[in-house]
């Protein structure tokens, strides 16, 4: 019993590892890719090539072939979760640094409270309506008037564009927990990549991202971060996640709401030269203090993390 407890054990703390680590470093993965690729163009080469190697892997293990009501699920959940999520999350990290474009989507769990009250559900305690005003507070002190990133602030443009991308994350996130999809959660996974970086590449076509990338030197650094978000990102700590989510209470799978943004705010600091200042640090810690009062409930999980 005992040598049978360990490797589980093991298994239970590299899993953990890797959705509060890897999905903590995809933000700074993200910030790295996108000095060299245009922003769609990240997105949409990330998610192609991750859907793609999951979607023929699970094939080939013998996962039943999606129906047309599958697809047709696909083709609203992928452009609300990817193409709209996190589209607008890489588009923003070209003027805001990635810790903070991290504690911005920390807003997520008020979002998915909020939704969940309007489309019926119980109304929010007195806990939980705290906690969504401690996130607001919080977000409102990343956010600049003047724009001044330098003393800690976002511009209002950047900080509308990260909110309507929590906002379509949130969406299509309940949208997906009542609509067909396939019983295998992996396989769901790759048709919405499939589709939203579809979507994704579509924009980047729209802007004129196909010639800027043409007319560009793509450097090794950009590369290599595209390929770590789309297999350590996208596949590797998206498939401990799910792994976990039936070993364990959804509530403790979902600390990697909070946990994220701290990992990606101190590699933000540590390898991208992010300045941390005394606003940054009391915003993430009201934020963080937010989503730990809102998410520790399990009927309020998040449903992961928009930069995935």
């Amino acid at each position: 019993m005992a040598q049978a407890a360990a490797p589980a054990r093991a298994k239970l703390l590299l899993a953990f590892a890797a959705v509060y680590l890897i999905w903590g470093s995809t933000y700074l993965a993200i910030r790295f890719a996108i000095e060299t690729v245009p922003p769609f163009l990240v997105g949409g080469f990330r998610f192609i090539i991750a859907g793609s190697l999951m979607y023929a892997f699970l094939r080939m293990r013998g996962v039943a072939r999606p129906t047309g009501a599958h697809w047709r699920s696909a083709f609203i959940i992928g452009p609300l979760l990817l193409t709209g999520g996190n589209g607008g999350i890489v588009w923003s990290e070209q003027f805001v640094p990635s810790g903070m474009v991290a504690l911005m989507v920390a807003s997520v769990p008020l979002w998915m409270l909020l939704l969940a009250w309007l489309r019926g559900g119980s109304p929010p305690s007195g806990r939980e309506w705290l906690g969504v005003a401690m996130g607001l507070f919080g977000v409102s002190m990343l956010v600049s008037l003047g724009g001044a990133q330098a003393a800690g602030g976002v511009s209002p443009l950047a900080g509308l564009v990260m909110l309507c991308s929590t906002l379509s994350w949130s969406v299509g996130s309940m949208f997906a927990r009542e609509a067909p999809l396939p019983s295998s959660p992996l396989l769901a996974s790759a048709m919405e990549m499939l589709i939203g970086g579809a979507g994704m590449l579509l924009i980047a076509l729209l802007r004129g991202e196909f010639t800027q990338l043409a007319s560009s030197s793509v450097s090794m650094r950009s590369a290599l971060s595209i390929v770590y978000l789309a297999g350590f990102g996208s596949i590797i700590a998206f498939s401990a996640y799910k792994w976990l989510l039936s070993r364990v209470s959804p509530a403790l799978v979902g600390t990697y709401a909070f946990v994220n943004p701290v990992v990606a705010v101190a590699l933000g600091w540590a390898f991208a030269s992010e300045a941390l200042t005394s606003r940054t640090l009391l915003a993430m810690a009201v934020i963080v203090g937010a989503v730990v009062m809102i998410s520790l409930k399990p009927r309020h999980l998040v449903l992961v993390d928009p930069a995935e």
